[in-house]
Formats: structure tokens, C-alpha cells, sequence
């Protein structure tokens, strides 16, 4: 599997019809797959599209949870375009999904994650970040599982939001919701993030730890 870099949308060619999971695909617009820089050091990881990703094919643009995201990787540095722009120009940041396909009537079941999880590993595979930044309690609990040696159910969203978190060859550092969250805890992941950016975050890859 190549990068195509000449595309933030899907860059690596995934299978844009997917049919994995059959009843998803009488509810969704589109498979949504990932979006950014395919040498982004940055791969932030959110539950499945909302209505108006699953509209755009990009992942967290179009709702209040996306433009929220959108204006946090813009403090960062890491969006030139505007947060409410629904093919942002991120640059060192990679967003995507645990889920690719919209079920309007609920959260994805944990079959479906599963079946969506080649998807995941094969972009962080790719991509080989330094920082995940799982958004929202699903996705923490999926990356914990994965990418840590403590039990998932340690780790909450609102509680780690910000905080650093040693993974088995990245480091996590979890946000809460961006929809729901204060400006408070925004600023502070803000805060915290540039702080990481300042500092020898390339350094950290290949550690072993909580």
C-alpha cells in the first residue's frame, strides 16, 4: 500500500466501497477514511463520522465537533485553513476513525471496530506517528488496548485529557470530546500539546511503559 500524497483524502487507497459490514452500508453516505500528511508525527483518532463527515468523506469537519478539533490543530499550527472548511490544509497532522462508515441511530458496535481495525493499523503502520491523540473515551480505550500495558479501563477521557501517557512505541496523549469540552480544558490541551512540540517528543519512539 503507497502514499499519495498529492491527496489529503484518503492518501493511502483504501477501499473506498468497503462492504465489511453489510447493514452499514444501507446508513452511511460514504466510507471515511483517513485525511491529513502521511508524514504527520501527529495522528489524532476519533469513534466513526458524524452526519456531515459522512457527507464530505473528511473526518471532523462539517459539525461542531469537527470545527472544534479543526480550530485546536489550528492553535497548533498544524491547520492552515479555517476551522469550518471542509478539506482542511493540515500539515504534520493525520485525523481518522476507529469506525469508517455512519450508523445515525447509534455508536459502533465493538464487531464493527474490529472490522474496521486493519483500517486503523494499516494508516498508523504507514504513517508511524510519534503522538496518538485518541479523541473521546472510545477512542482511548481502543488505542489503550492496543498501544499500552495497562488495562484499557484505567484510563478516562476527561481525567488523562492532556496528560502523557507511554505507549508501546508512541506516546498518547488523550483529549477529551472537543464538543463538549470548557475552554479550559481546550486551552490546556493546547497548552500541553505546544509544550510537547517544544520539546524531544522524536525521542520517545520505541519506549516501553504505561
Amino acid at each position: 500500500m503507497d502514499a499519495n500524497q498529492q491527496t489529503r483524502a484518503n492518501p493511502f487507497g483504501m477501499d473506498a466501497d468497503c462492504r465489511n459490514c453489510p447493514a452499514l452500508c444501507e446508513t452511511r453516505e460514504r466510507v471515511v477514511h483517513g485525511y491529513g500528511d502521511v508524514g504527520a508525527d501527529f495522528l489524532f483518532v476519533g469513534e466513526a463520522p458524524g452526519e456531515r463527515a459522512d457527507r464530505t468523506g473528511v473526518p471532523f469537519t462539517g459539525d461542531e465537533r469537527g470545527e472544534a478539533l479543526q480550530h485546536v490543530l489550528g492553535q497548533l499550527g498544524l491547520n492552515n485553513s479555517l476551522p469550518s472548511d471542509e478539506d482542511p490544509e493540515l500539515e504534520n497532522a493525520f485525523v481518522t476513525y476507529l469506525t469508517r462508515c455512519r450508523e445515525p441511530e447509534r455508536p459502533p458496535t465493538d464487531e464493527e471496530v474490529r472490522t474496521c481495525e486493519p483500517y486503523l493499523n494499516a494508516e498508523i503502520r504507514m504513517i508511524n506517528p510519534e503522538i496518538l491523540v485518541p479523541v473521546g473515551q472510545r477512542a482511548l480505550t481502543e488505542i489503550a488496548t492496543e498501544y499500552t500495558t495497562a488495562p484499557a479501563e484505567e484510563f478516562d477521557a476527561v481525567e488523562d485529557h492532556a496528560t502523557t501517557i507511554r505507549g508501546r512505541g508512541f506516546e498518547i496523549v488523550p483529549m477529551a470530546d472537543p464538543r463538549d469540552a470548557s475552554d479550559d480544558e481546550r486551552e490546556a490541551f493546547v497548552d500541553r500539546f505546544l509544550a510537547l512540540m517544544d520539546g524531544d517528543y522524536r525521542q520517545t519512539k520505541g519506549r516501553r511503559g504505561r
